[in-house]
């Protein structure tokens, strides 16, 4: 495992007060506005978070969230196996994290959220117990999860090769989308049997559909916008942020075409660990960056002149 690196300690604007400069305190400040007459307001903290998480968020750009946010969760076996517990125990205790983190990242106002729930390779590398346990575990978690879904304002959607997955595990996954498409808030999307590698495999399939259903192969066009029209994400935004648990520093055939430009947080906390306080974190580390497109630093003069474009 690759060594933790510490995330930046966060210190409270209140408590430094007292002991610091003020011109020190800046970068960790309370984000302020101006109303219409002047006066200075705090931002306001919605309702829902912690302490904890309350502290985070006044540090925050809110007009500078991101709007996309990709989650590798690993670390079940590990935590279990550390606790001398059977690996289902860490996949049943990681339900608690999603809850968390999908409620946390909804009331902060992320507009989409996506969670790598299942891997397509997991078919083949995992034994058949483990396997059936987790399609059970989803199906109650769908059961259970939609009245919380519903009071949050979340949409349900997925990505993957869902006509591979349990009939009744299907079933379930239609019933709980159907129940929570009238919802507008956060998209949550989970990628079940999922593999990057095989969804572009199904776009350019599409795509040599879509051509010899209209006129025939030689009207094919392909380019990233055509690409991206036929992925299983079309209907999202790139992610802007992707965070890895478990310390792991790889991509694990995760949303590699969208990823291109996404910044990448990894940190040492397991996926059962894992709560709305640590993707707030995320968050933080990820306004602290500036992202360039493949462009120079804000402010510096680009060689041809132009602007770098910017991926959607």
């Amino acid at each position: 495992m690759a060594e933790a690196v510490p995330f930046p300690i966060l210190y409270s604007f209140r408590t430094s007060l007292r002991c610091v400069p003020f011109a020190s305190l800046q970068p960790f400040a309370p984000r302020v506005s101006l109303n219409p007459k002047g006066i200075t307001l705090q931002h306001k903290v919605p309702a829902g978070l912690d302490r904890k998480e309350a502290e985070i968020y006044r540090q925050f750009d809110p007009g500078r969230l991101p709007r996309h946010i990709a989650i590798i969760m690993d670390g079940n076996g590990r935590w279990a196996k550390r606790r001398h517990m059977p690996r289902v125990a860490g996949h049943r205790a990681g339900v608690a994290a999603v809850r968390s983190t999908v409620e946390t990242a909804a009331r902060v106002g992320i507009h989409a959220l996506t969670l790598y729930a299942f891997a397509e390779e997991n078919w083949k590398k995992r034994p058949k117990s483990e396997v059936d346990f987790l399609m059970r575990l989803l199906s109650r978690y769908l059961k259970a999860e939609v009245p919380t879904l519903n009071k949050n304002n979340i949409r349900l959607e997925y990505i993957g090769r869902q006509q591979q997955l349990p009939e009744d595990v299907q079933e379930r996954m239609e019933w709980a989308r159907a129940s929570t498409s009238h919802n507008s808030g956060t998209v949550l999307t989970l990628a079940l049997n999922y593999s990057a590698r095989s969804e572009l495999v199904d776009a350019f399939r599409s795509m040599v559909h879509a051509a010899s259903q209209n006129g025939g192969i030689e009207h094919l066009h392909i380019d990233e916008d055509t690409v991206g029209e036929h992925l299983y994400t079309r209907h999202l935004p790139d992610p802007d942020l992707v965070v890895r648990t478990s310390g792991e520093m790889r991509l694990s055939n995760f949303l590699l075409w969208q990823l291109a430009y996404a910044e990448i947080y990894v940190t040492p906390t397991l996926w059962p660990d894992f709560r709305g306080v640590h993707l707030l974190e995320a968050i933080a580390e990820y306004q602290k960056r500036e992202r360039r497109y493949g462009g120079l630093n804000h402010g510096d003069a680009h060689t041809n002149g132009e602007p770098a474009k910017a991926h959607k």
